[in-house]
């Protein structure tokens, strides 16, 4: 089945020689150029461990070979800032 835009996947060799190292990938689009049987191009972002983007890129892969992420919480844009708040001087 072809993966749609906002799902997360493992890509590793199985989808392509190229990813000796296995990444998380999201899918913003999946293009439907002209390629072969059972392989596509997708648009997304390669992401870290926490789930935040760390890079756009576009990517050509066997389908059969994408495995689909543990669906977890994603990332959180709304992360509290690391430096302690202080009161303000009055």
């Amino acid at each position: 089945m072809l993966p749609r835009s906002g799902d997360v996947l493992r890509v590793t060799r199985a989808a392509s020689v190229q990813f000796i190292s296995p990444m998380l990938f999201r899918v913003i689009r999946v293009h439907d150029w002209a390629t072969y049987d059972g392989w596509c191009w997708l648009d997304g972002y390669e992401l870290d461990g926490t789930g935040d983007a760390v890079d756009r890129r576009t990517i050509f892969v066997q389908i059969e070979g994408l495995q689909r992420a543990a669906s977890g919480a994603g990332p959180n844009r709304y992360r509290m800032s690391q430096r302690p708040v202080r009161a303000p001087v009055t």
